[in-house]
């Protein structure tokens, strides 16, 4: 059984922070679920720390799993004009997109 802790390594402020990097719009409800959810995650993977793994060998799939390889052949690109043909804004062979970047302004 897992020890209580004094404190969560995940704060609330840890929490608001990371939803406002993501742009996410929390309500307090949220905030102290999502807090304790990450708490009860961090213990988690605590208890599979704690598992002893020597000699265990990594693995992608429980099960052996052949990867089916293809032949690296280039082939034909498609036309730009096919490629286009939906664009809602182009400009000669390319898609017109609004910039994203902060600080530079059309």
């Amino acid at each position: 059984m897992l020890a209580l802790r004094a404190m969560s390594r995940i704060t609330r402020e840890d929490v608001e922070r990371t939803a406002e990097l993501a742009r996410l719009s929390l309500s307090d409800d949220e905030v102290e679920a999502m807090t304790h959810d990450l708490g009860r995650i961090l213990d988690h993977v605590d208890q599979l720390q704690a598992l002893d793994t020597a000699g265990i060998e990594p693995t992608a799939h429980a099960i052996p799993l052949a990867t089916p390889m293809r032949a690296d052949q280039a082939s034909p690109g498609i036309d730009p004009e096919l490629a286009l043909a939906n664009a809602p804004l182009r400009e000669a062979s390319a898609f017109v997109v609004p910039k994203v970047i902060d600080g530079e302004e059309s």
